[in-house]
């Protein structure tokens, strides 16, 4: 190895090595901007050595692979992490979305609840007058309009959430579906020693936005890799697919199921789990709530507006009984607040005396205004129980929005590292680009250098002679500029 042809096959390598290393500079330039990327590194060794005599050749240097710079444990924290923040932004956005129902303005139940007592208020200084009483009507009816919005809306809420749910499982199916055909073109890769890093790549891409979806563990196996759920629900299996599908449950709510399995209940992470908690959880509760409010409100007016006499007689001149002020609600008060009514259009049907030989008395005006003060509705008057709903609302988006801005400043960091790792720099890039270039350029000064050197008959053609050998490729031949000698 010690001719000129062992010296040029040492140049002809290092060009080779280090074209190699600038292609793979070049690819991480190009893709400084592409989402998920990974750059490469190129790894050079030296070639082994050859033994002749005492005497030890060195035969340059070689490019063993391209290296796809990645942190396998980085990547699934930041699944994790993505899961989180999936399910804490959806819950967010829905809970923000109720809370308009709640929200003190014109319209709201509370605004509405307080002008009914205060319409009362003002019928106890001239119980007999006709425009006072009309005036108690049209309160106690947007007090029950007050209801029924509410209510309606945030089940008008639930509609939409299941629709998001369905829209949500049939993107989980594309992706899982994209996944495994990445799968089988990895796999073909590597199992034939291919650089499968870009598609690696993209794969991590799509695992990073189902797991924004749904919950996801991803289990590593040579060459083959599996995605299931957190409870073992198979999503995706080497080049196989599993997709989800909704069902209609009893309530008309998508139910989720995987291989006819309901799998609702155990979905705990991603998109997917914050609409269901919402949808599922916290705004059955609102409902039930109001539910609970409405109907102890008609219970107890309708109750007090019974103990009374209206401004109605009868054949003997004496004052009617009062009667229902509100539709009477459902025994057990599901659905009390979307069915809420004023059950009678007559303002002399309030019944504002006491007395029934006494139309201008207000002594039963005191007993309706007194259910404000009562405890109608889990140990709590009308308002208390009103601001502990609109409290408890306010609290979950306050919480779930402090959780979210945590999790995305995990995530934020979390990206930061990865980037520190596997993210392209250009100022490095640009150092390394000059370094491979120079190291280029000498080695083919080297070649050229050689070429024009005097041969014995034994070296004349050297460097056709190692071309016919495969040697140097092509394109190696046209950047050094090499002439074939006369």
């Amino acid at each position: 190895m010690s001719s000129l042809i062992g010296t040029m096959s040492i140049a002809t390598g290092a060009l080779a090595a280090e074209q190699g290393a600038l292609e793979a500079t070049t690819n991480n330039v190009a893709n400084v901007n592409t989402p998920g990327y990974s750059r490469l590194q190129p790894v050079l060794v030296e070639s082994t050595p050859v033994v002749i005599g005492s005497v030890t050749y060195g035969t340059g240097v070689t490019l063993e692979k391209l290296q796809s710079l990645r942190d396998p444990i980085l990547q699934h924290r930041m699944q994790e992490e993505t899961q989180d923040q999936g399910r804490l932004n959806a819950f967010v956005t829905a809970m923000q979305q109720a809370q308009t129902q709640f929200n003190s303005n014109t319209g709201d139940i509370g605004t509405e609840i307080s002008t009914f007592f205060s319409s009362l208020d003002q019928l106890s200084t001239d119980p007999t007058n006709l425009s006072l009483r009309q005036n108690v009507l049209t309160a106690a009816g947007n007090m029950a309009t007050a209801f029924n919005n509410a209510s309606n809306n945030l089940n008008a809420q639930r509609s939409d959430l299941t629709l998001s749910v369905a829209q949500d499982v049939q993107q989980v199916n594309t992706l899982a579906s994209q996944i495994a055909s990445l799968n089988n073109q990895i796999s073909t890769l590597e199992n034939v020693n291919q650089d499968a890093s870009a598609l690696v790549d993209q794969r991590d891409v799509l695992i990073g936005q189902l797991s924004s979806l749904i919950d996801v563990s991803t289990i590593q196996s040579g060459n083959s890799l599996t995605l299931t759920t957190s409870n073992g629900t198979a999503l995706v299996v080497g080049d196989q697919s599993y997709p989800l599908s909704t069902q209609a449950n009893s309530a008309g709510m998508d139910d989720i199921y995987s291989q006819s399995k309901d799998i609702t209940a155990q979905l705990t992470s991603g998109d997917l789990a914050g609409l269901l908690q919402v949808r599922d959880h916290t705004l059955p509760g609102l409902l039930s709530n109001l539910d609970t409010l409405a109907a102890g409100l008609s219970n107890a007016l309708n109750t007090a507006n019974q103990s009374g006499y209206a401004l109605n007689t009868n054949p003997d001149g004496t004052l009617q009984s009062g009667g229902n002020l509100f539709v009477t609600p459902p025994a057990n008060g599901q659905g009390a607040a979307s069915l809420m009514a004023v059950a009678t259009n007559d303002p002399n049907a309030i019944a504002a005396s006491s007395d029934d030989s006494a139309a201008g008395s207000n002594g039963n005006v005191d007993t309706l205004s007194a259910v404000q003060n009562q405890a109608i509705a889990g140990g709590q008057t009308p308002i208390d129980y009103y601001s502990n709903i609109v409290y408890s609302v306010g609290t979950d988006v306050s919480n779930g929005s402090s959780e979210l801005s945590a999790s995305q400043a995990i995530l934020t960091q979390l990206q930061d590292q990865r980037g520190s790792i596997s993210g392209v720099s250009l100022n490095e890039e640009a150092a390394n680009m000059v370094e491979y270039q120079r190291a280029f350029d000498a080695a083919a000064q080297m070649v050229t250098t050689i070429n024009d050197l005097p041969r014995s008959c034994a070296d004349a053609g050297l460097l056709q002679h190692v071309v016919s050998l495969n040697q140097i490729p092509e394109q190696i031949i046209r950047a050094v500029g090499y002439r074939k000698r006369a």
